[in-house]
């Protein structure tokens, strides 16, 4: 049953052909780039494992709001929220950080290029299942149509 609901999610998806969408752009292709994600791993132990956890697990308690009212480090991997985010999105909170008063997400756009940012990405999703990448990828595509 699962198998036919990842094919099922799968066609579902706009022409969908052995993993390549059309009409979606590249950047937001599901990367099997081996390199490509152990450079993104090697991005997030250095600089985001600290708070989000070594498997991007996030921190006990995330659901629950801090003395000061904030949430702590949510999951990365697909038990959290981080795949409801189109992909520039993803990349304006690791490069931007959280809106003053809204988080404690640090900026990492002066010490990350595009290219670490988009590795730490590749490197997050590659944790994700593909039922989870398949509604990800089509919420992403939804939110990029004009």
């Amino acid at each position: 049953m699962r198998v036919f609901m990842v094919v099922a999610a799968l066609m579902a998806l706009p022409g969908c052909d052995g993993g390549v969408t059309a009409g979606v752009p590249p950047e937001v292709m599901r990367l099997k780039d081996a390199a490509l994600i152990a450079r993104g791993g090697e991005v997030f132990a250095q600089h985001c494992a600290t708070c989000h956890g070594a498997r991007a697990e996030g921190a006990p308690d995330w659901r629950r709001r801090d003395a000061e009212g904030f949430f702590p480090p949510p999951p990365l991997d697909d038990s959290a929220h981080a795949w409801h985010h189109p992909l520039p999105n993803l990349r304006a909170m690791i490069r931007d950080g959280s809106a003053p008063g809204q988080g404690r997400m640090p900026a990492w756009g002066t010490q990350l290029s595009d290219q670490d940012i988009d590795a730490a990405i590749a490197w997050i999703q590659s944790l994700w299942s593909p039922e989870v990448y398949a509604a990800w990828l089509e919420m992403d595509r939804r939110a990029r149509l004009p």
